[in-house]
């Protein structure tokens, strides 16, 4: 029998938040990627999605996003009190500003094999030229997490393939 300790589970409803930001990308056409970024006291205070196609920004990915409006919600750019909810890997830039950030945990749904920079292709938190070290966790609601990239990339490819 599984036994879901309450932080488990509490991770679990936040992924849950940032999946559904990401069906909000997908729905607009974006890669399905969504963020939340959550304070010390378990308060929401920001959130993303991607919207690199609807704002024509090569950096409005969900993690950007989310970490820009933190920000001004805590009127500071150290968030190193605040844990950021992503259902995907950051990739470099955005491993970039996490670190930037100061941000105190990085909690991610699914590894990226192309663009993974936190664990699967290369580590950039924990890097030499990393100044800020953070707690990682990968593997949150991976499985669903993982479907919904799947199932909007065969969508997409199949949309394509349909216009040859």
């Amino acid at each position: 029998m599984l036994i879901e300790y309450p932080e488990y589970l509490i991770h679990r409803q936040w992924m849950s938040r940032a999946i559904d930001l990401a069906q909000n990308a997908a729905d607009a056409g974006e890669v399905p990627v969504g963020a939340v970024i959550v304070d010390a006291t378990g308060n929401l205070i920001a959130s993303g999605e991607n919207r690199k196609e609807r704002d024509q920004d090569p950096t409005a990915h969900a993690e950007i996003i989310a970490l820009r409006a933190a920000a001004k919600s805590c009127n500071n750019w150290r968030l190193n009190q605040c844990t950021l909810y992503v259902t995907l890997e950051p990739c470099p830039m955005c491993a970039g500003a996490i670190v930037q950030a100061r941000l105190g945990m990085l909690i991610y749904g699914v590894d990226d094999p192309k663009t993974g920079a936190v664990r699967t292709v290369t580590n950039i938190p924990d890097g030499a030229a990393s100044n800020h070290r953070l707690r990682v966790m990968g593997g949150i609601l991976e499985s669903t997490c993982r479907q919904q990239l799947q199932a909007w990339f065969a969508n997409r490819r199949q949309q394509n393939h349909g216009q040859i």
